[in-house]
């Protein structure tokens, strides 16, 4: 089932720019497990990152595969290490 996840992600305070870093290198990966990015934005101000991530097929299943892939556990930094609070959910596109 083909799904879109809307991230909204906290950041450690001082850390955008390594984040970032991070976040492109790990996207190098995301992308060759099938998904694309619909958008992406941050907000310097109160350190907020947002995005928008879509797979065209087994969301779920594509994710369980691109967070046991060999090629993420080989990343130098892991984003993960900058969130100071995350909040994932699955949205409905909605076309305007």
């Amino acid at each position: 089932m083909s799904g879109v996840q809307l991230r909204r992600y906290q950041l450690r305070p001082g850390t955008t720019d390594a984040f970032l870093e991070a976040w492109r290198a790990a996207m190098v990966v995301r992308r060759h497990y099938g998904f694309e990015i619909a958008a992406a934005v941050v907000d310097r101000d109160v350190e907020q990152f947002v995005w928008i991530v879509r797979h065209e097929g087994d969301f779920a299943a594509a994710e369980h595969e691109y967070y046991d892939a060999p090629e993420r556990a080989a990343l130098p930094v892991d984003p993960a290490t900058f969130l100071a609070d995350k909040w994932v959910t699955m949205v409905e596109p909605e076309v305007l």
